[in-house]
């Protein structure tokens, strides 16, 4: 199953195509974590799998796009599905990030603060699609059925994300709609399914309106599932 380069020199022939485990992959990228190289093979990925897939991505590609040598990715991931693996706590981190520190956190209403969040993911689409869609989106479509660590790792980050919405639009609901009957973590999943849906179409369209106009409905419904009370306008 696993594929060896015939050109590679032996020091450094690693297996790229072969699934393997939490135990197995998660300590070689720890143990680089501050690495030079191991952060531009993430970086790398991040990209490259946003651009060409999963499938379609090679270590010649990450490689290329990193800036090392073959030599060096297996000096430091085991394998590629070990790299997707780490990519995608790379991207989930770095995610976390941009999104935990954005100025409408600090926004003391619940509601300002969902809104918040929208706005400021459509001033975050900057450069190609690669450099903004998800990379969990991305990989969770190709691998879902055949890889159940990459797919644990994909869940893991999109749960995560819901989870901090869940957060707000529970603080929202409790002030301006008590008496609804949707649960709160239901709308934590609207939101991600519709900025899925969104990246998926703009790379269909491989335009980025479709996000812009995506999130711009996704506020008005936001706004019409949490009317403000007359009160705090």
């Amino acid at each position: 199953m696993g594929y060896r380069n015939p050109n590679a020199p032996a020091r450094c022939q690693c297996v790229v195509d072969s699934i393997p485990t939490r135990r197995h992959v998660m300590p070689v990228m720890e143990s680089d974590a501050r690495h030079a190289s191991t952060t531009r093979l993430l970086d790398a990925a991040l990209h490259v799998i946003r651009a060409t897939g999963s499938a379609a991505t090679t270590v010649d590609d990450i490689c290329r796009t990193a800036g090392v040598t073959k030599g060096s990715f297996c000096h430091h991931v085991a394998t590629k599905d070990a790299l997707a693996l780490a990519a995608a706590a790379h991207f989930s981190a770095r995610s976390d990030g941009v999104f935990t520190t954005a100025p409408c956190r600090s926004m003391p209403d619940p509601l300002d603060r969902l809104l918040g969040d929208v706005a400021f993911r459509g001033e975050s689409l900057h450069g190609g699609l690669p450099d903004y869609t998800c990379l969990p989106g991305t990989l969770v479509q190709e691998t879902y059925a055949t890889h159940p660590d990459i797919l644990a790792a994909c869940d893991s980050g999109m749960s995560g994300h819901i989870a901090a919405l869940t957060s707000d639009v529970e603080a929202a609901q409790r002030l301006c709609a008590p008496t609804a009957t949707w649960s709160e973590e239901s709308v934590g999943y609207v939101i991600q399914a519709i900025l899925q849906g969104a990246f998926m179409v703009a790379k269909a369209k491989q335009d980025p309106a479709v996000v812009h106009e995506s999130l711009a409905h996704l506020a008005r419904y936001l706004e019409s599932l949490l009317p403000r009370p007359p009160t705090t306008r």
